[in-house]
């Protein structure tokens, strides 16, 4: 579980986004474009679905790696960088947790155990190593969504998948941006990774299902937030204020 460095550059490569279809469900169908279920927003298909967990996944070990660097980063890049994370994804996983309520989605509470490792990989840094570890980890996986959601965006017929995709794409280019103006990225080491994923088990890169009863983990806007969820099609723009439940 994790990442190894070997003289600053990542030694393994990391693939942060690829999930089963579904929680607690087998996958009966390799195509994505099989419509798994017909909603008042447009079809959903199973590609709709895999999107949606992967951006609840996403802010469930990104979110609390931003508080990290914002405790253990050396440079104002890296600081900045953890603002945006922590900002980004409250945000965007305010969304994420209403659509799939509408759309009867099920989403995971725990980040997958190859996630949980690059958490533990930079909770274990310490000093400069920290700041290169962070920006490199963050920017393979940010790359690395970011045509999927490409994808989901251009082919997807469900109105509220369009909308999640459009707030993803805005949030992952804006964290690609700042990963990239810390000034520690590798590109070359970064974009072979991106490019040659590993084969990994399944189970390392699937987040357990959440626990009957379990409350649903909201990922709490910071006090000074300067972004807000999206008004949704069909909301007004007092209903889409985000609850200040936390947990």
């Amino acid at each position: 579980m994790g990442t190894l460095f070997v003289g600053g550059a990542l030694s393994v490569t990391l693939v942060a986004l690829a999930y089963p279809a579904m929680l607690g469900v087998n996958t009966t169908s390799s195509d994505g474009s099989r419509i798994i279920a017909q909603t008042q927003w447009g079809p959903l298909t199973e590609a709709d679905r895999d999107f949606v967990v992967k951006v609840r996944a996403a802010g469930l070990w990104e979110y609390p790696v931003g508080q990290m660097g914002l405790k253990k980063g050396q440079s104002k890049g890296v600081i900045t960088a953890s603002k945006h994370l922590v900002d980004g994804h409250a945000a965007l996983d305010a969304t994420c947790r209403k659509i799939s309520t509408m759309l009867n989605i099920t989403i995971p509470n725990v980040a997958s155990p190859q996630q949980v490792g690059f958490v533990n990989t930079l909770a274990a840094d310490r000093g400069k190593q920290f700041d290169t570890d962070f920006a490199n980890i963050l920017r393979v996986t940010h790359g690395s969504i970011f045509t999927t959601i490409a994808k989901i965006r251009s082919t997807t017929k469900n109105t509220m998948v369009r909308a999640l995709a459009d707030q993803a794409n805005d949030t992952v280019l804006d964290h690609i941006t700042v990963m990239e103006q810390t000034g520690l990225v590798n590109f070359d080491q970064v974009l072979f990774q991106q490019t040659t994923p590993p084969k990994l088990p399944a189970k390392d890169l699937t987040p357990p299902p959440p626990a009957a009863g379990q409350p649903e983990v909201v990922l709490t806007p910071p006090a000074d937030s300067t972004t807000q969820p999206p008004v949704l099609p069909g909301e007004s723009s007092a209903s889409a204020s985000p609850s200040p439940t936390v947990r």
